[in-house]
């Protein structure tokens, strides 16, 4: 019954990724792909909301495209520890919105580390992102790949991010290698996370749950 239930969601979420609230994005996700014919781009679930979107979540896509077709932080563990993070600070889906430093995968191949050149190429479709989500101002960076877009977004597009009070922070990978390590440094990560993504909230005058 288990797995029924969530094959019934996926496909819910699958059949919403043209409501209204997230259908720019996809139709953006859908140019992407189609600009590379062979290669696929992972939607944002429609949990999310171009309107009320603040945060903006940009992950160093390492490995494969997820299997219910959508962003996400990484490996499974990796979306349980977002997903604490996001539940401990009381942020709702709505006000973040995730997004991948080089939006391509390859189908039945997984991204190994992103060349400089992967990277690169992931700042065009990334500033179009940004401009889909006007409200937002503040970007979590996951990663050493996310934290080099985001270093090339500040060169290229300062001034409209300045004119946005837009804030940049650099954290740790939730997933994988990168998380590797004692239970003392994964909480230590953890903390650095959350409190980015607190400061992101303080920001955009969103309640942080208990302060």
């Amino acid at each position: 019954m288990t797995s029924v239930a969530t094959e019934s969601l996926r496909e819910q979420l699958w059949n919403r990724r043209y409501d209204e609230n997230i259908a720019p994005i996809t139709e953006l996700c859908d140019a992407l792909a189609e600009a590379r014919p062979g290669q696929q781009v992972a939607y944002v679930d429609p949990v999310h909301d171009v309107d009320e979107c603040r945060i903006i979540s940009l992950f160093s896509n390492v490995g494969e495209l997820d299997e219910a077709g959508f962003v996400t932080a990484g490996d499974e563990q990796a979306a349980t520890r977002l997903l604490g993070i996001h539940w401990q600070l009381g942020l709702k889906p709505s006000y973040v919105m995730p997004w991948n430093v080089h939006p391509w995968f390859t189908p039945g191949a997984a991204n190994g580390r992103l060349s400089a050149q992967q990277i690169e190429q992931g700042l065009r479709p990334l500033v179009k992102f940004l401009t889909l989500v006007p409200r937002a101002s503040a970007l979590v960076a996951h990663g050493t790949e996310a934290h080099r877009l985001a270093d090339q977004l500040l060169k290229a597009q300062g001034p409209m991010l300045y004119k946005r009070g837009f804030g940049i922070y650099k954290v740790r990978s939730l997933s994988g290698r990168s998380f590797a390590g004692s239970a003392e440094r994964q909480a230590g990560w953890l903390l650095e996370s959350a409190k980015a993504y607190a400061e992101s909230m303080t920001r955009n005058g969103i309640p942080v749950k208990g302060r």
